[in-house]
């Protein structure tokens, strides 16, 4: 549309008023001079900070490691994100919510962290129990004795499938 736009020939000057609007409206926000140095040297300033608090913030969230103990010796995995615990160990968090160990069964306990989900007790995938099968298969067909007895010279063999001579095509409508 700006190519339309560019050339005063042949437009009233209804339209002309309107394309000095529009152009002024194009440049609106557009800054000048002084003002647009000093928001591009702000624009910079911010990139800068925000980048080296992110990067501060990565390498300090990578250092972190599980503060559990285990048989005297700290835990060398990673810690889960806004948690001190790894995985294995988050279960020994008094205040975190979304994880519960998982209750095993009788003859096998299990104490492996589970995420906590819509069920009443969430389980590992070991110990999950299935619900009762809802599909009952039907039990097969009982074909009547006198069809399985049927005579065999019924059917007709591969060789007199075959055609014995080549008939022409015709073709009706």
């Amino acid at each position: 549309g700006s190519s339309l736009l560019t050339g005063p020939e042949g437009l009233m000057a209804k339209e002309r008023e309107n394309l000095k609007r529009l152009k002024c409206l194009r440049r609106y926000r557009q800054r000048y001079g002084v003002e647009a140095l000093l928001h591009r040297q702000l624009k910079e300033r911010r990139m800068l900070a925000t980048d080296g608090a992110a990067q501060q913030a990565h390498t300090t969230r990578s250092s972190q490691r599980c503060l559990a103990f285990v048989d005297d010796v700290r835990c060398s995995n990673p810690s889960l994100p806004m948690t001190r615990h790894c995985l294995a160990h988050i279960c020994q968090d008094a205040n975190q919510t979304l994880f519960r160990p998982c209750p095993g069964s009788e003859e096998v306990p299990c104490h492996k962290p589970v995420p906590v989900s819509l069920s009443e007790e969430p389980c590992c995938p070991l110990h999950l129990r299935l619900p009762p099968q809802m599909y009952v298969p039907e039990q097969a067909l009982a074909v009547p004795e006198e069809l399985e007895a049927a005579p065999t010279d019924l059917y007709l063999s591969a060789a007199e499938l075959q055609p014995t001579e080549s008939l022409p095509l015709e073709f009706s409508d």
